[in-house]
């Protein structure tokens, strides 16, 4: 059951993570900004959901001090619109919390208007923009938060 398969990844996920990555951004991390990720940046945290043993989701964010900054969150296109996205952000809020976060940003392409639906579906709201932020295309990227205090929906 997808639901309740999510674990930590580590550095024996990496060519799953990549596969994962690859197939969703036209700008992908590099294997070398995973392996750092992984195995060296202490305010890193990564999740995967598992479709038994495949790799079908993940999420990283880093917390620093009391905010959690989603660095990357992506799902395997045949996985898509079975809600693992939220799965692993809800999963990503709690975990933040539990770790002392009062607050989660984001960056995401002004032009992902399903992301943008789902981040806003789940609290987060719009903060400002980045312009000219992705190079392959000149895009912006909308920055968004959600704050934790208070609030019920996590």
């Amino acid at each position: 059951m997808i639901s309740n398969n999510i674990n930590r990844l580590t550095i024996t996920d990496i060519n799953s993570i990549l596969t994962v990555e690859r197939a969703s951004f036209s700008m992908p991390w590099s294997e070398d900004s995973y392996r750092f990720e992984l195995t060296q940046n202490p305010l890193s945290y990564y999740w995967g959901c598992f479709d038994e043993q495949r790799l079908v989701g993940f999420i990283g964010f880093w917390l620093i001090i009391d905010e959690a900054h989603i660095a990357n969150v992506a799902v395997d296109q045949q996985y898509r619109r079975r809600g693992i996205g939220e799965l692993l952000l809800r999963f990503t809020f709690a975990d933040a919390m539990a770790k002392g976060a009062k607050g989660i940003t984001l960056e995401v392409r002004e032009s992902n208007q399903i992301a943008i639906n789902l981040y806003q579906k789940l609290g987060f709201t719009e903060a400002g923009r980045r312009p000219h932020y992705y190079s392959d295309n000149d895009e912006a990227a909308i920055i968004m938060w959600k704050h934790f205090a208070g609030d019920q929906n996590e």
